[in-house]
């Protein structure tokens, strides 16, 4: 019996472990995606670029290419990357063009045939340069805006493409994501006070509220917000293989208190819970519900941003890197319709949280990019790039801030 039980520990905390490596790669694809576009966007438009990176930090893997000169390279910290253009980061002053990179500072190793003291960084660029060639391109800066705005709207889309593939694959091998009903109470239950009396019974598959198709939880609550006491809602069923209609009677005035308030939800419908169940459909309806269900992820996305901003959400809602891949890991690790259902939510998520104007982020530069092109002068760099700079400092904070929130 001992024997059994230490298996069982040890059976869940492999099924933990794989469960958080799980959720690393989907990060890691994601982001990887997301660098990709940048990339990918880059090299048409003639931009030089001199590294893509996965990660961050002390590099585990690297290679350059013998054809462009460019650096990939994988590194030790899982939780980004970033492709490196020439110059993206540099500032100087609006009139001058760099002309020569600053000296790196290093240990010195040996002199040169001028006499001067060579650095190590030197002499690597050196053999480098006798081997590689010089990525060719513009420098990122010196590209026209619009150029630049395609570069960086790139990657959130490649990410939302990725999303919307995963979702056309989660609904065409699975079937798309629907509430089935459970309206009687276990034993020992009793119908809350504002319990109704619903048409519905156990096992109704609900896909539509007032008319509104059904996809997300959010859809439900907006279908029935704000309806009055004695209003009748119409109900379309899935019951026993068939489409039902029927008439719910609102028992009292609804008024939710956030998009995650699943309780007056449960109680204006008159069921004890909602869980989820699948419906497949043939192959242009599965296309269209596949685009509309990721409008409702980005919408939900936005959504929950402004109720975080007006205080109807609160910051224990929220999560950063660590919340998210333990979420991740949970949800990942319970199902293939589970895997490709936060799979696409994140590709969606970091599409529309990149393109947010926050510093920092895509969003940012492409309005910095958009002033340039209405004046016709750069934003002056330094402040640019000071403010860029405050943008991640608040971002790394704020995600640390939310995770510590979740742990206490």
């Amino acid at each position: 019996m001992h024997f059994l039980t230490n298996l069982l520990s040890f059976a869940n905390v492999m099924k933990s472990i794989g469960g958080i490596l799980l959720a690393i790669v989907i990060l890691l694809v994601m982001v990887t995606i997301h660098e990709f576009g940048h990339y990918v966007a880059g090299k048409i438009l003639g931009f030089k670029i001199n590294e893509f990176a996965v990660g961050f930090g002390p590099a585990i893997f690297k290679k350059r290419s013998k054809k462009t000169g460019e650096l990939f390279a994988l590194r030790i910290v899982p939780l980004g990357g970033y492709c490196a253009f020439d110059g993206e980061d540099e500032y100087e002053d609006d009139e001058q063009k760099p002309t020569e990179k600053e000296e790196p500072f290093s240990d010195y190793l040996g002199e040169n045939e001028q006499g001067r003291v060579e650095t190590s960084a030197e002499k690597e660029d050196k053999e480098e340069k006798e081997e590689y060639p010089e990525p060719t391109g513009a420098r990122f800066n010196d590209q026209p805006p619009w150029k630049r705005i395609i570069v960086l709207v790139a990657g959130a889309t490649m990410n939302y493409i990725l999303a919307v593939f995963l979702i056309i694959l989660m609904f065409a091998t699975v079937g798309r994501p629907l509430y089935q009903t459970t309206v009687e109470y276990p034993d020992g239950k009793t119908p809350s006070e504002t319990l109704v009396e619903t048409p519905l019974q156990t096992g109704d598959i609900l896909l539509k509220i007032d008319g509104q198709n059904l996809y997300m939880i959010t859809d439900y609550i907006d279908a029935l917000d704000n309806k009055k006491a004695g209003e009748e809602v119409p109900l379309l069923v899935v019951r026993n293989g068939e489409k039902t209609e029927l008439t719910l009677t609102i028992a009292e005035d609804v008024d939710f208190a956030n998009m995650s308030d699943t309780d007056t939800l449960l109680q204006t419908l008159g069921v004890y819970s909602l869980h989820t169940t699948t419906q497949k459909a043939g192959f242009f309806q599965t296309i269209g519900n596949s685009f509309a269900y990721s409008v409702k992820i980005g919408g939900t996305v936005l959504r929950s941003l402004g109720e975080l901003l007006t205080g109807k959400l609160g910051l224990n809602a929220m999560g950063g890197p660590i919340t998210t891949i333990k979420v991740t890991s949970e949800v990942a690790s319970s199902g293939w319709l589970s895997f490709l259902n936060i799979a696409s939510f994140i590709g969606v998520n970091l599409a529309v949280f990149n393109l947010l104007p926050i510093p920092a982020l895509d969003g940012c530069k492409v309005i910095f990019c958009i002033i340039e092109w209405i004046r016709k002068k750069p934003v002056n760099r330094k402040v640019k790039t000071m403010i860029h700079f405050i943008g991640i400092i608040f971002l790394f904070a704020f995600a640390i801030f939310v995770d510590l929130l979740q742990l206490f």
